[in-house]
């Protein structure tokens, strides 16, 4: 499973870690993703999903069917 977050799409970042003589590595900034089960109400029962920390700020403000309106998602592209 990739590390990609089913609604935003969010993924890792690409980096140096710079070290106090400022040599720097190469370092890659994973997303912060939490699997959740979240109620949908419109279809009455729970859906499990891989989210963004991010994300999920967006779907307690919006509502689930929201957040995947404003991504132009629909149920079945994450369920």
């Amino acid at each position: 499973m990739a590390r990609r977050c089913e609604i935003s799409g969010v993924t890792y970042q690409n980096g140096n870690r710079v070290s106090h003589a400022n040599n720097k590595t190469h370092h890659k900034f994973e997303s912060n993703l939490q699997t959740k089960r979240l109620f949908v109400p419109e279809l009455g029962r729970t859906v499990r999903v891989r989210v963004s920390t991010r994300m999920l700020r967006t779907i307690d403000k919006l509502g689930f069917m929201g957040a995947l309106k404003k991504h132009k998602l629909s149920i079945a592209d994450v369920a």
